[in-house]
């Protein structure tokens, strides 16, 4: 049983707060924003202590990470998202452990996972990865475009999409941040309003991370991916 005065708990409930008192701000219902704990880097350990507390949302960036802690995490009730990039040739072993991938930004991978997902007879939850802020560095289907890949995403039944991600452009200018996050909320309303097959489910937003999840939440965030908020600074990794 986790100790009451563990510094991740304390730290999760500090969070937990902050993320109510913004929706909160923005007349929303704080129950409308859910937590995704990125769980990079972190020990299966430290992930069960936030589980048992009850934060069952949590998101891994590699494959090798969600593949070793799978089996010590298996009897603690939980949803695992995929946010990182995902290589086709590593499809197969990820499938078996996630409920959603977070960032699928192209028709021809998911041709690929619908086909891998077929053959398995499963299906899964998606969402379109989207570059709002135009960085090279951040992967994501242009702004222009991502309309047009939800239309696409309609010929492949295996995948249920949910909505769309992005990550926030990197910058102090929290104006600009801001005005990345709404045009996401706009591409969700665009979909909607253009009856793009699959809009109407297609609700999700997951956007907004340590730095940046209060503005995202005034947009219209309802998935914050937060990390070192909970968790302190990552350790360094090798590289994949």
């Amino acid at each position: 049983m986790a100790n009451p005065g563990d510094p991740i708990l304390e730290q999760l409930h500090r969070v937990r707060a902050e993320i109510d008192e913004a929706a909160s701000a923005g007349g929303r219902e704080p129950s409308t924003v859910r937590l995704l704990l990125a769980t990079k880097t972190q020990s299966a350990e430290r992930i069960s202590t936030a589980l048992r507390a009850g934060y069952s949302l949590i998101g891994e960036n590699r494959v090798q990470e969600v593949v070793a802690k799978a089996a010590e995490l298996a009897s603690i009730p939980h949803e695992m998202h995929f946010i990182g990039h995902l290589q086709a040739n590593k499809i197969n072993q990820l499938l078996d452990h996630i409920t959603c991938l977070q960032t699928l930004d192209s028709a021809e991978l998911a041709g690929r996972l619908d086909t891998r997902l077929d053959a398995r007879d499963q299906q899964l939850d998606v969402l379109i990865q989207v570059n709002v802020s135009g960085e090279e560095s951040k992967s994501g289907v242009r702004p222009e475009r991502a309309l047009e890949l939800l239309a696409d995403l309609a010929r492949f039944p295996r995948l249920r999409v949910r909505g769309f991600m992005t990550i926030g452009l990197n910058s102090p200018d929290v104006s600009l941040v801001r005005a990345g996050f709404r045009e996401m909320a706009h591409l969700r309303d665009a979909a909607v309003a253009g009856r793009v097959p699959g809009a109407e489910v297609a609700t999700e937003l997951s956007m907004g991370m340590s730095g940046d999840f209060a503005a995202a939440i005034a947009e219209g965030a309802t998935i914050v991916r937060l990390g070192s908020a909970v968790f302190g600074q990552r350790a360094p990794i090798a590289p994949a």
